[in-house]
């Protein structure tokens, strides 16, 4: 084989493996920080994993929030009407956060009945509630999952 063929091929296969390998740990990197949407009824069924960086989104359950007395930790309870279980968030909640409201939550889930929140998200008005949370309503057949529908007044005030 000639000499400048043979550093040709030795260059060409270099490049390959170099972009082979870039190409594999970009792929890993962004299996690693996937961030999926499970449903209430999803975790307690076992469709999520286990200690995985998830969002979970639902309405909170009238009469479940709980604020740790020692700091700033609350538990609540999260719904989709299929399915429940415990939400803990140790922060200042979004002002807009309240019992029967839909919400999500980015963090961990833990066990089957417990996730743990990092970041808490709630409905920036009464008539909007996140797409998922909404689908999620509708697959469990939850009365909440009517949509509220707007009046003129309204839709004037939201540059409808």
């Amino acid at each position: 084989m000639n000499p400048l063929r043979k550093q040709r091929l030795l260059i060409i296969v270099g490049v390959v493996l170099a972009l082979s390998a870039a190409i594999g740990l970009v792929l890993y990197s962004l299996t690693q920080n996937i961030n999926l949407f499970y449903t209430p009824q999803q975790v307690v069924n076992g469709e999520a994993p286990l200690e995985a960086r998830m969002r979970v989104g639902g309405l909170v359950v009238d009469g479940s929030v709980r604020r740790e007395a020692d700091g700033l930790g609350v538990l609540f309870d999260l719904t989709d009407g299929a399915g429940s279980f415990t939400v803990r968030y140790d922060g200042i909640l979004p002002d807009l956060f309240r019992e029967g409201q839909g919400i999500v939550a980015n963090g961990t889930l833990l066990r089957r009945d417990y996730f743990e929140a990092d970041e808490v998200l709630a409905k920036h008005d009464e008539l909007y509630m996140p797409p998922e949370v909404q689908q999620a309503l509708e697959r469990a057949g939850h009365p909440a999952a009517k949509p509220a529908t707007m009046t003129d007044a309204e839709k004037g005030s939201y540059g409808y």
